[in-house]
């Protein structure tokens, strides 16, 4: 299934910006998952999943701004969840429009079908399932059915101290195999991984400066709100509890960041997630291996 680029201007602080994202399957068709990565990551990291995915439904991957191929904001400040919330509603509102961009020839189809209706799911990886729960949380949201990857309601102070340990970081190296090892090294609670998957996750994050050496396709800027005080717990449990669809939660047995009692409240209020573990896996299940995501698409195409 062929993987198509596209990009749409999304309102900041500064001005617009341009919102880069993935597509795969049928551009007409009525059942649209969206993915959404996480923290210093990209839209390629959906690239085995989605192809997965397409043949059922359309896939649509975001690199969220600062990251992969979106722009960059000019106010460092303005990275966080108020932007990203309303960067994905923009392309909530994209998707979802009568003229998507399967263009006169998908609206037909649809017509077609006599579908006129959308049906939205959502999965996110950390960040990108913490922009998914806030979506979730307010009123006449679209989203039928929510996956969080690895990421929870409480966001314990020890694991935020041990993202700031490189978020925002700006590493160069002089050579591709010293790159990969870096990103072997920063990922690795990811999970096993094939050499070909690791090599998909490096080339997809690694740019090339002009000086030839080569570094993260992210604004180290995205670290700064990390960087302005103490960190304590993020506790967001008003916020589930307003959830109301169904939710899958996935979980590395040896996450430090959704803590396993914390999963166990998730199954317990709001809207009383199944959880999934993922036994010698840290933050975050890649959702590359079989299994994984043999659970996602039984869970969104059930």
């Amino acid at each position: 299934m062929e993987m198509t680029h596209h990009t749409f201007h999304a309102l900041g602080p500064s001005g617009f910006h341009r919102i880069r994202y993935t597509e795969w399957g049928d551009p007409a068709s009525d059942h649209v998952v969206v993915c959404v990565h996480g923290l210093t990551r990209n839209c390629r990291d959906f690239d085995f999943l989605a192809a997965a995915l397409a043949k059922k439904c359309r896939v649509i991957c975001m690199d969220v701004v600062g990251r992969g191929q979106s722009d960059w904001l000019d106010t460092p400040e303005a990275y966080g969840y108020p932007q990203y919330v309303a960067d994905a509603a923009a392309l909530l509102a994209r998707i979802t429009a009568p003229l998507p961009d399967g263009g006169v020839t998908g609206f037909l189809k649809r017509l077609a079908r006599g579908r006129r209706s959308v049906t939205i799911d959502w999965v996110g990886t950390s960040m990108g399932g913490l922009i998914g729960m806030l979506l979730a949380a307010r009123r006449n949201h679209p989203i039928r059915r929510l996956v969080l990857n690895d990421v929870g309601p409480l966001i314990p102070s020890a694991a935020l101290q041990r993202i700031c340990t490189y978020v925002g970081r700006d590493p160069r190296f002089s050579t591709y195999r010293e790159f990969e090892d870096y990103i072997r090294q920063v990922t690795k609670p990811f999970g096993p991984l094939t050499d070909a998957q690791w090599r998909h996750l490096a080339v997809h994050s690694m740019r090339r400066f002009e000086d030839g050496s080569i570094g993260l396709v992210y604004d180290p800027a995205i670290g700064t709100a990390f960087r302005n005080g103490p960190l304590d717990n993020v506790d967001l449990w008003p916020v589930w509890d307003a959830v109301k669809c169904e939710t899958l939660v996935l979980r590395g047995a040896e996450s430090d960041l959704l803590l396993p009692e914390v999963a166990r409240d998730m199954q317990r209020r709001g809207p009383v997630a199944r959880v999934v573990e993922f036994p010698g896996i840290g933050h975050a299940p890649a959702l590359m291996a079989d299994d994984q995501i043999g659970i996602v698409r039984d869970f969104l195409l059930s």
